[in-house]
């Protein structure tokens, strides 16, 4: 009894722990924490990825909730482009996770997920040396909606203003992360990043704190229907919310201190070896 009881604490400890760094990494990257906790409770801990996803789904709502109240408090989420953009991307969410994530398996799940994050790489590494965006023009309707906005950058210690561009293109992109939040349960931070900097040329701080205010609605969409599933399990769901909803708040002290170029480059790294490692899970390759 006593063994089975320091190796529940151990369990609870180890996602605890997991879950703690997922809400470092998802405050600070716009990511959600899904992209530390979800390889993790599936490679190192052998969870079926089915039920990982549905404990990542609660995970980016505490980091929603914990990052995103501060980042709004700080004036640094652009509300307005994150309610504009949430109709399509929650209307994905839905459809991922009602009508697709219930025919594919976890191996195919498992390659969407490294597939996604190597994918994001792309815009990653194409602005890695980037602090500000330079040269950007208000599209017609980022004009219309003022979609355009400042704030103050703690690192550069001055007010940034900032235009927003590709409107019409990123609302496609939205649709697509709300798809991929509601099969992989990683709020799709990294289409969301994507849409934001490359297409609509935010500063890469607007575009984490704009992404973490996001991930949240976009989750709580599928999230009822894991339940529904029965995949939230509640000695899994709650270590993973309270650590992940602690590491988001310190997450969001080092971000804020931190420089866009310096963002860019550990995630880099970090989304590089996520990325094979679930590509290999879901092919069957030992590592």
């Amino acid at each position: 009894m006593h063994g089975e009881s320091s190796s529940s604490i151990a369990w609870i400890l180890e996602v605890a722990g997991a879950s703690f760094a997922g809400g470092v990494v998802g405050s600070i990257s716009g990511l959600g924490g899904g992209i530390v906790i979800v390889p993790v409770l599936t490679i190192l801990m052998g969870m079926p990825i089915k039920q990982a996803i549905a404990a990542s789904i609660v995970s980016v709502i505490a980091v929603s909730s914990g990052a995103g109240s501060v980042y709004v408090k700080d004036h640094i989420t652009n509300v307005r482009i994150a309610m504009f953009l949430e109709l399509s991307t929650a209307l994905g969410a839905i459809i991922g996770a009602a009508i697709l994530a219930p025919i594919l398996n976890g191996s195919v799940l498992s390659i969407i997920f490294g597939i996604t994050l190597l994918l994001s790489l792309l815009p990653i590494i194409g602005n890695i040396g980037e602090e500000l965006p330079e040269h950007v023009h208000n599209d017609r309707l980022a004009t219309f909606l003022r979609l355009n906005g400042d704030y103050y950058d703690k690192r550069l210690g001055r007010i940034v203003e900032y235009n927003v561009a590709g409107i019409p293109p990123s609302m496609g992109i939205m649709f697509a992360a709300g798809i991929i939040s509601g099969l992989l349960g990683i709020g799709a931070g990294v289409l969301k990043v994507l849409a934001h900097e490359i297409c609509m040329k935010v500063p890469t701080k607007v575009s984490t704190a704009t992404s973490n205010f996001m991930i949240g609605v976009t989750a709580a969409a599928a999230a009822g229907v894991y339940l529904h599933r029965g995949l939230l399990l509640p000695y899994l769901v709650v270590p993973v919310a309270v650590a992940v909803l602690v590491g988001a708040l310190l997450g969001t002290k080092l971000m804020e201190k931190m420089s866009n170029a310096a963002i860019r480059k550990v995630f880099a790294v970090a989304l590089a070896v996520i990325g094979v490692q679930m590509l290999m899970r879901g092919f069957g390759w030992s590592f």
